[in-house]
């Protein structure tokens, strides 16, 4: 109950409302609560305790609201929107019982721990502390006049008087002790020895707290919905929380229904809502399994385990964690033995992991014969990452510039300088060759140009004046290059390269040299 003293709710002024979501549903349940009382706060609660998850508190201002609702509760409120059903308590009652029934339980397990450590009889423990309960209860109501103790010596072969019977209904009560004669004052330290005593009290104490919060399998929400709600988990993961929960030999075949169902939202819950309460868990997974569970079969999942590959910027421990998976799975539905799947992993790791230079470094194609677990694979994995990113910091401190491009790793590897930009490496390689292609038309154009040059000699002036069209005086020099880009060997209707104003400017420049250089000679061949 440690939540409720978290969020400040005032215990004494509230009613908790079972099985509620927020929304349209909790609004009107808050409306009609509203009319007992100003209503101060209310807190939602996904799981107050093991057995009451979405709940719903509703504080008021005064405690006599509270007072007022107790005449009716439990009641049971129908949503007129949704139909849905919900149960109002008074909050009080329902801490006192759960605190009650956890400190009984774990006492009783204490009592159990003491039988063995004195070496007595369990029953014996029991009946001695019975007995001193019984004398607590006793010495209680005789300290407040309800209760008259007979004398020494006398059995109380009465009945139960009009007082005890009125408090019939404390389980602490109902226990009659027996007459005193039965346990003589001098028998008492035999059933309790002060040692024992001073061990259950001061266990009791310290454990108080440790009580309220006893281990449980708690199963996390699952609906089916499609998106998944965040605040959800996927079938798989919600399986193999019931999985844990069907090895737990404490737990009965009843409560692991119950728990299956309490976990389920709609549509989930009402794929399951037909089968009755004492339905094995058995039952409930093969409807679900059915339902959500995969369907393909071990060969697929394991062709499709081969075929993960790390993608581009992923860190090569996510990418374990992702291969993973897919092994559980696969492992599942009988496409690879349980006991060869650290070899596996292994194996598709270095297959479809592009950093080549980690591999290497790690040695794991010489650690096939004998692979690692996964949780050793992945603290190696990510102690390496730690130890690369460290040193980066430090070069980057050291030369005060960004840590440059590791060229010694493939094209696809995980980088610590590309965390947080995620490269396209098809988009690398595409500009890498787009600008080698360039390089080369730029040269064959400049050979092509040389070898169709001609070398002819100048002339004469009579064969310029009968052929004034001739197109080697008038057609002049070519400009030869992109007016986008400047680069030689294409025009721009053809350019896919970025506008680079100042390298067609100065291509421009030596245009116009070359033009006026033509147009002198031109001139002077004339004269």
């Amino acid at each position: 109950m440690d939540i409720l003293e978290e969020r400040g709710v005032k215990i004494p002024n509230a009613v908790l409302v079972k099985d509620i979501t927020k929304g349209t549903t909790a609004d009107e349940v808050c409306t009609f609560l509203a009319e007992y009382g100003k209503i101060s706060k209310v807190e939602f609660i996904d799981k107050l305790t093991p057995a009451l998850h979405h709940v719903l508190i509703v504080e008021y201002n005064s405690g006599a609201a509270v007072i007022e609702l107790r005449k009716i509760l439990p009641y049971t409120h129908i949503c007129e929107i949704t139909q849905a059903t919900h149960t109002i308590c008074d909050l009080a009652a329902v801490c006192a019982e759960e605190l009650s029934k956890a400190q009984t339980l774990t006492y009783l397990s204490e009592l159990q721990k003491l039988a063995k450590i004195t070496g007595k009889d369990y029953a014996t423990v029991l009946t001695g502390v019975m007995s001193l309960l019984g004398q607590s209860v006793t010495g209680h109501c005789s300290s407040s006049g309800q209760v008259k103790m007979p004398p020494d010596g006398e059995s109380e072969d009465t009945g139960p008087s009009e007082e005890h019977s009125h408090h019939h209904s404390d389980p602490a009560a109902q226990y009659t002790p027996r007459p005193r004669s039965a346990f003589p004052a001098e028998a008492a330290p035999e059933f309790n020895p002060p040692e024992v005593q001073r061990y259950v009290v001061e266990h009791i104490v310290k454990n108080d707290d440790l009580s309220l919060h006893s281990s449980s399998h708690r199963l996390r929400a699952f609906s089916g919905r499609l998106p998944r709600p965040q605040h959800e988990s996927d079938y798989d993961t919600w399986r193999s929380g019931v999985d844990l929960l069907l090895k737990d030999s404490s737990v009965s075949d009843l409560q692991r229904s119950r728990k299956i169902f309490e976990s389920l939202l709609p549509p989930a819950a009402d794929t399951v809502k037909h089968l009755r309460a004492d339905t094995p868990p058995v039952t409930y997974l093969q409807i679900l399994d059915s339902a959500y569970g995969t369907v393909q079969d071990g060969d697929e999942l394991h062709a499709k385990f081969m075929d993960t590959f790390q993608d581009a910027g992923e860190k090569p421990s996510t990418y374990l964690q992702r291969l993973q998976v897919a092994l559980h799975l696969t492992v599942k539905r009988g496409g690879v033995p349980a006991t060869e799947t650290d070899r596996f992993l292994l194996n598709q790791f270095c297959r479809g992991c592009w950093d080549n230079t980690l591999i290497s470094e790690l040695q794991l194609k010489q650690r096939k014969s004998n692979p690692p677990t996964f949780a050793e694979f992945l603290l190696l994995l990510r102690t390496e990452e730690d130890r690369e990113a460290a040193k980066a910091l430090r070069m980057k401190q050291h030369l005060g510039s960004a840590k440059p491009r590791v060229t010694t790793h493939a094209q696809y590897a995980y980088t610590a300088t590309e965390e947080k930009v995620p490269r396209d490496p098809l988009t690398t390689i595409t500009q890498q060759l787009t600008k080698q292609l360039a390089d080369i038309q730029k040269q064959l154009a400049l050979l092509t140009a040389a070898q169709a040059s001609p070398r002819q000699s100048t002339p004469s002036k009579s064969t310029h004046a009968s052929k004034p069209g001739n197109p080697s005086r008038n057609s002049g020099p070519k400009p030869g290059y992109c007016f986008q880009c400047g680069e030689d060997g294409h025009i721009k209707s053809n350019c896919d390269n970025d506008p680079n104003p100042s390298l067609v400017a100065a291509k421009k420049r030596q245009f116009n040299q070359k033009q006026q250089k033509w147009q002198k000679s031109s001139n002077q061949s004339l004269n």
